[in-house]
């Protein structure tokens, strides 16, 4: 089976690593073989949090710079650091809506333009998909569905070994239960707005 590499980036509370163990639950029903890893840092305070999933038959969670197949970004800025990770071939999905740092936030940082973040995302990859997935959240139910939104325009790319009907039903598995029916309209809504 071929490698597929996708990195998520996100700041802490956006679900990041929720939307790993819906994709990990989704590759265990489909028997298609995935690692991941995770780094937390600081998640619970606005911090940066990063998987890695490496699909197919790869020995490591490693994805070293250049070799991103996906990039999946929560947060713009995010998305942008992470940049470095992706190569020509590379496909970036990001959210727009911004959630700055602390640093921005009191004046001690600056955040970046979005239009400038899109352009430095686009000239470094080979397709970009935006989308103001805080906006799809709400119009599905609840602002905290962000991850599942994102999680239905990756789905949409068919770049994944994962079906859409396996991604629901890995949702269906490990969401609370009510709030299931959120999270699912959540990622219809990415699968529809990246189409």
């Amino acid at each position: 089976m071929d490698v597929t590499r996708l990195i998520i980036v996100a700041v802490g509370g956006q679900g990041n690593l929720l939307a790993s163990r819906v994709l990990g639950e989704a590759a265990r029903r489909s028997e298609v073989p995935v690692r991941m890893s995770e780094i937390h840092g600081m998640a619970q305070r606005g911090g940066v949090v990063e998987s890695a999933l490496v699909f197919g038959d790869a020995q490591s969670t490693i994805i070293s710079e250049g070799e991103a197949d996906i990039l999946l970004g929560f947060e713009p800025s995010e998305a942008l650091r992470a940049l470095k990770k992706c190569n020509q071939s590379t496909t970036v999905i990001t959210n727009t809506a911004p959630l700055p740092p602390f640093t921005a936030a009191t004046g001690k940082g600056t955040y970046p333009a979005l239009d400038t973040i899109k352009a430095r995302l686009a000239d470094k990859c080979a397709r970009l998909i935006t989308l103001d997935a805080a906006d799809l959240a709400k119009q599905a139910g609840n602002v905290l569905a962000v991850n599942m939104v994102l999680l239905g325009a990756l789905s949409a790319t068919g770049l994944l070994p994962l079906s859409p009907q396996s991604l629901e039903a890995a949702i269906r598995e490990i969401i609370r239960q009510s709030f299931v029916e959120v999270n699912l309209k959540a990622f219809e809504l990415g699968r529809q707005a990246a189409a």
